[in-house]
């Protein structure tokens, strides 16, 4: 039981006297329920939700098998999950299938030109395969042509069909690039590479300077980069974002950053995940944190929702409802 200090006591009998006689025009809104399942924790790191005729496909990190590929899990309320059965073990891309040997990590999945695209890092490079099928099995021979090691891929498509690669330089610390790419998604435009995103607020660099796991959407004409930052072992590992006008940059971090972080989860490694809307235009973010206060791995898997809310300084601000996180678990 906590003690009540005098100075605490004091505020709240100033309180309750205040409050006498009429009725306080704020009401304390009681936290939602989480969704009932008892099935098991989803551990995918670095995940992201490609929404497509009704189900849900999730893919990411993995916390059991980094190295064998890419598991895919299925779901149409968001709420339940099951691992595909379309192949064995329910991998989308497997180990010697697909360009990579070892550290398969963070995709991003979407449709275009009538098949399906998977961005994916291994071997720390970052490939694009294809499918005929959201559960794959997605096929990359090689990995994009870069002059450096690059990670955590986001394929951007902009109204006017332009396409960008936003992705992580890890050379000299994880700095966030954008590229053009072309409409096959075979070939970066190396001339055009440009920096966006470097690690230098305070809650950026508390373990290492670190910039990641980009996601970028549009919202009333202006670009919004979401990203993580800090070092992902780090209990403050959290999330943040950048607005743009144009997908080029120049970049400017939101005053109200980190917007996802333990301070407001209360769970430790909030961070690197992706937006994504229900076809009503409801909006979330799909992330992990790390499994406990005492142990990083394997990372679970969150959802909270998240929206757009009018600011009369400036931009709408992109809000994370942390009352609304709760963790993804398998159908039991």
């Amino acid at each position: 039981m906590k003690k009540i200090t005098p100075l605490l006591f004091c505020c709240f009998v100033a309180a309750v006297c205040c409050s006498c006689g009429k009725k306080s025009p704020v009401t304390e809104q009681k936290k939602p329920d989480p969704p009932v399942n008892t099935g098991q924790p989803v551990y995918q790191a670095d995940p992201t939700i490609f929404p497509y005729r009704g189900t849900y496909y999730l893919y990411g990190t993995d916390g059991a098998t980094p190295d064998k590929g890419i598991r895919v899990f299925l779901s149409s309320d968001k709420i339940h999950w099951k691992l595909s059965t379309k192949s064995a073990d329910g991998f989308a891309v497997r180990v010697l299938e697909s360009f990579g040997t070892q550290g398969f990590w963070a995709p991003q999945v979407w449709a275009a030109n009538n098949k399906f695209y998977m961005a994916y890092v291994a071997n720390e490079q970052i490939a694009i395969a294809t499918a005929d099928n959201p559960e794959g099995p997605f096929y990359a021979r090689d990995p994009l042509a870069f002059d450096q090691k690059n990670i955590d891929p986001y394929v951007f498509m902009d109204e006017d069909g332009k396409k960008y690669l936003y992705h992580v330089d890890i050379t000299n610390g994880n700095k966030i690039y954008v590229a053009a790419i072309n409409d096959a998604f075979t070939e970066i435009d190396k001339q055009t590479r440009k920096l966006c995103i470097t690690a230098t607020d305070p809650w950026e660099i508390l373990q290492a300077r670190v910039a990641e796991g980009p996601t970028v959407v549009k919202h009333k004409g202006l670009y919004y980069l979401v990203y993580a930052a800090n070092h992902f072992e780090n209990q403050r590992y959290a999330v943040g974002y950048a607005t743009a006008t144009s997908p080029w940059g120049p970049w400017t971090k939101a005053a109200e950053n980190p917007v996802l972080s333990m301070t407001n989860t209360g769970k430790p490694g909030s961070g690197h995940g992706d937006l994504f809307k229900d076809p009503d235009g409801s909006m979330y973010y799909v992330f992990h944190t790390h499994n406990s206060l005492s142990s990083v791995s394997p990372r679970r898997t969150a959802l909270v929702k998240a929206s757009f809310v009018a600011d009369p300084g400036g931009p709408d601000k992109l809000v994370m409802d942390v009352s609304s996180l709760y963790y993804l678990q398998t159908t039991p």
